[in-house]
């Protein structure tokens, strides 16, 4: 597994290491003490699924505030997205700035993503499936969130956001 932080502290791009011959590929997708090894939390409380079905549809920007938080890590097994994250920890240099990165099926690219960072993103081909592990269980009643197009974080997407959720598209502005 070849790690890579991104602009984000603590926020990792994660990349097979793959042995390639004539039948394809063999890649470790988890292990725990690589993660350990980066100070990243490798435990996996709960593992997510969600299917899409059109390009052009936003999921999230989503998170949970301390107690509740939870790290995160995202692959794609089909399909495409701009997975987007943004740094949501107040004290942090890298406040509200974000960082996206395309996770697709060819690609197998894994996004690490700390406590209090809010998850997001863009679908950008027809029928993708994505597999996320989650350090914690969703505490309903806990949840935050910012709009796709808030204009404080001001996203550059690849592509037109052309489906989003009555809740997705129902946060506040957000201030600092």
């Amino acid at each position: 597994m070849i790690f890579t932080e991104t602009p984000l502290a603590g926020a990792f791009t994660i990349d097979l290491e793959r042995i390639e011959d004539d039948r394809g590929f063999f890649a470790r997708a988890w292990a725990e003490d690589e993660f350990v090894a980066h100070g990243l939390n490798p435990t996996i409380a709960q593992t997510n699924m969600s299917k899409t079905l059109a390009a052009g549809t936003f999921r999230g920007f989503h998170w949970q505030d301390p107690p509740y938080g939870e790290a995160k890590t995202v692959r794609c097994i089909a399909g495409s997205v701009f997975n987007c994250i943004i740094d949501m920890r107040p004290d942090s240099p890298t406040y509200t700035s974000w960082f996206g990165i395309e996770l697709s099926s060819d690609n197998g690219t894994m996004l690490y993503i700390p406590e209090q960072f809010a998850n997001g993103f863009l679908i950008t081909s027809d029928d993708t499936v994505l597999l996320y592990n989650v350090t914690r269980p969703y505490v309903p009643g806990n949840e935050r969130g910012v709009r796709h197009d808030d204009p404080t974080i001001a996203v550059e997407w690849p592509m037109p956001v052309q489906h989003v959720s009555d809740k997705d598209a129902g946060w506040a502005d957000f201030t600092r």
